[in-house]
């Protein structure tokens, strides 16, 4: 178990002014708590709170948090208390000890929810104190080193809880050594064979043609020297889970990747970082594609860099990274050279940047993301970006992550002005579609349009979590309002069919029995299918049940007939029950059934006498009342049998198909459908609007054919 002096003097190295006395007290009082408490391994508890500080005190960081990483343990193993901690050390490590322990303790019942209300956790307590993320990820790289005295169950879990969370967001916090060290860790109980299996090929390759990692950087420092320039060079070969991750994208056989060494040049100023880059590019000669510039164009997490791939030795590619000393620093710490001391003081790091401001601006995209996956998944995708930088028409630099599109790039200026409205885009002065993904260096300018609205197919297109989020909440804002409209017509229908009223007072009592906050509310889950009609009505009459009644003689729906008149509905608007009616009298004694707002209804406005007050049986109908639907879909192997399956799992029977039109990219085709009611049609249609690859869906609603339209039945 490491001493409290050795940790105290690997402090002291970056920080002479540290309080060593301060530390040591910490040392001893979580020895002192920790005292009879032992790991799986069987190794004395209190080893582990050690090991996590001086992973900490190599990031060079502040006592408050070598001294918390010392007690993150306490408050929740042991019979110390917040209180306690504030009393014998201070306020603020008190306080950082227990936003360590609030997230180890985060447990949640449900079990679809955990991982994405961890992940909102983590982030809201990062928004507090980015520190208590820093001793959580040490906490959970020394756990990933010592994870062999854990269950196999347990090492799966927790490794793919790593490779998922921890090690994407030290990534995006800057912490790259700590990325590496945990995808390691994670690759080496997920995948055994395959971290093995590029080890033995490395160690043949070494016996096979030497050091070449010494060889090249020999090489370089010679031609550095030649030059006058005073640099470091540091070569390495890759970790084995990036190049099995680079195997996996590119479909490549270990033999046939070419840059599985990198090195690092640093040197003092970037003057010195740019003349290096002509050395290297002088003595070898350069990949096409592989340079990348993040000195003037930093990455947000205030990565700088200079990156460029070389044909090295017997024509085998090197990865070569170019930076300051300073550069250095960020590029391995990351948000934690925020705190970093050097001689005794703060580190003033010019391209440190605020750790809280990306923080910050993650939590205000998704704060009011309601759905837990979407969150995940925006969430990850913020994490795991790799950027591309794109102008705007007036010069400025937009970043957004590799495969973005114009719509990221419209969101990315204004979500409401631009995003939202953006009718299409132009790219390097020509018009593309709003799928073309965006590469280094190109410029963008987004066509936007007053009352254009989000679509649907928009999603599929975008790639950052900002604009799937708004896009999300704007398509929800929308079909709010469309479902609060169905839903009082569904309900003002449900409650007629017991002789009742919808009135506001009756909505009003319905929402309070179901424990909603409003009548919008019951409105917009009645409309969106969420609620059901009878469910409602039964919230405020108990003892009343639309699902008691026997279902309705289809020849007897209509009530407000004349003896020995008989009924049939017009083709032209398929009313349906729950729809208000009128009824036109025919030669005979026929009645056409209209929905009140069938436009095939002006013709008889001269001729009253024709009219007739109608209304539907107030009782269950059957699924007997053939309704027209439009859709337009993506022309995919699987696509309408899908459809199929939802109306049929929705109690919904295809009486008629016809295709309208086909396209490479889409088919168009109406469809009949057999219902029982406006609910029942409510609910089918979201059930499908919902499929990704349905463009669009209505109902057809017309007088005549239109000109020109063949059917094709199937």
């Amino acid at each position: 178990m490491i001493e409290a002096q050795t940790l105290v003097d690997c402090v002291f190295k970056y920080n002479p002014k540290s309080d060593a006395d301060m530390i040591q007290a910490a040392y001893a009082y979580g020895k002192h708590t920790h005292e009879g408490q032992f790991r799986r391994s069987g190794e004395p508890y209190f080893s582990h709170p050690i090991e996590v500080a001086m992973i900490l005190a190599q990031q060079k960081l502040d006592d408050s948090t070598i001294i918390t990483a010392l007690l993150h343990d306490t408050i929740e193993d042991t019979g110390s208390t917040k209180k306690d901690i504030a009393d014998q050390f201070s306020p603020e490590i008190a306080d950082l000890v227990d936003g360590v322990t609030k997230l180890t303790q985060m447990q949640l019942t449900s079990s679809e929810t955990k991982e994405a209300e961890n992940v909102r956790k983590l982030l809201m307590a990062m928004a507090q104190d980015v520190r208590v993320i820093l001793v959580k990820l040490a906490d959970r790289l020394h756990n990933m080193r010592t994870i062999k005295a854990m269950s196999l169950a347990k090492q799966m879990e927790k490794a793919r809880e790593t490779m998922d969370i921890f090690a994407p967001l030290a990534g995006r916090m800057g912490m790259q050594s700590i990325r590496e060290d945990l995808e390691d860790h994670s690759f080496k109980v997920l995948n055994p064979e395959g971290r093995a299996s590029i080890i033995r090929r490395f160690i043949k390759l070494q016996r096979e043609t030497g050091d070449v990692v010494e060889r090249i950087s020999s090489d370089m420092r010679q031609e550095m020297e030649a030059d006058g320039i005073v640099a470091e060079v540091y070569g390495r070969a890759k970790k084995p889970y990036s190049i099995w991750r680079k195997m996996q994208e590119k479909d490549l056989s270990f033999s046939r990747l070419s840059d599985i060494y990198g090195f690092r040049i640093i040197t003092e100023t970037e003057a010195d970082c740019y003349r290096i880059l002509g050395v290297i590019h002088r003595r070898w000669r350069a990949v096409p594609g592989r340079f990348k510039d993040y000195i003037s164009q930093p990455k947000s997490n205030g990565y700088r860099s200079i990156h460029t791939t070389v044909s090295g030795r017997d024509g085998k590619r090197v990865e070569v990274q170019i930076r300051t000393h300073q550069m250095h620093d960020v590029a391995e710490s990351g948000v934690a050279a925020h705190w970093a001391y050097r001689d005794g003081e703060r580190s003033e790091n010019p391209f440190t940047v605020d750790p809280y401001k990306w923080i910050n601006s993650l939590m205000e995209q998704f704060e009011a993301e309601d759905d837990h996956d979407a969150f995940l998944e925006a969430v990850k995708l913020e994490m795991y970006t790799d950027k591309v930088f794109c102008f705007t028409p007036k010069g400025a630099v937009i970043k957004l992550p590799k495969g973005a599109t114009p719509i990221d790039f419209a969101y990315t200026i204004h979500t409401e002005f631009v995003g939202n409205r953006c009718v299409g885009a132009k790219v390097d002065g020509l018009r593309v579609p709003l799928w073309t993904r965006l590469r280094n260096g190109q410029s963008v300018e987004i066509i936007t349009a007053q009352g254009q609205n989000p679509q649907g197919t928009w999603l599929e297109m975008a790639e950052t979590g900002k604009a799937k989020s708004a896009i999300r909440r704007a398509l929800r804002d929308a079909d709010r309002q469309k479902h609060i409209v169905m839903g009082r017509e569904l309900a003002r229908a449900a409650f007629e069919h017991l002789g009742k009223k919808a009135t506001d007072k009756v909505l009003e009592t319905a929402a309070q029995k179901l424990r909603l906050p409003n009548v919008q509310e019951l409105l917009a889950r009645l409309g969106n299918a969420e609620l059901r009609a009878c469910d409602v009505v039964q919230s405020v009459y108990a003892d009343l049940s639309v699902d008691k009644e026997p279902e309705v003689d289809s020849r007897r729906a209509v009530i407000g007939l004349q003896p020995g008149q008989s009924f049939s509905r017009s083709p032209c608007c398929q009313a349906v029950p729950g729809e208000r009616i009128v009824g036109i009298m025919t030669e005979g004694h026929g009645v056409s059934v209209h929905a009140i707002d069938c436009d095939s209804l002006v013709k008889y406005e001269a001729t009253p006498e024709l009219w007739l007050d109608l209304h539907w049986h107030s009782g269950k109908h059957g699924a007997v009342y053939p309704v027209t639907l439009d859709m337009t879909i993506a022309n995919d192997a699987g696509v309408l049998g899908r459809i199929c399956t939802l109306i049929g799992e929705a109690q919904g029977n295809i009486s008629d198909l016809a295709f309208i039109e086909r396209n490479p990219d889409f088919y168009r085709l109406t469809m009949n459908v057999e219902l029982r009611d406006i609910e029942h049609l409510h609910a089918l249609t979201t059930v499908i609007s919902a499929e990704v690859q349905v463009a669009s869906l209505k109902r057809l609603r017309r007088t005549r054919p239109r000109v020109n339209e063949q059917l094709t039945l199937q």
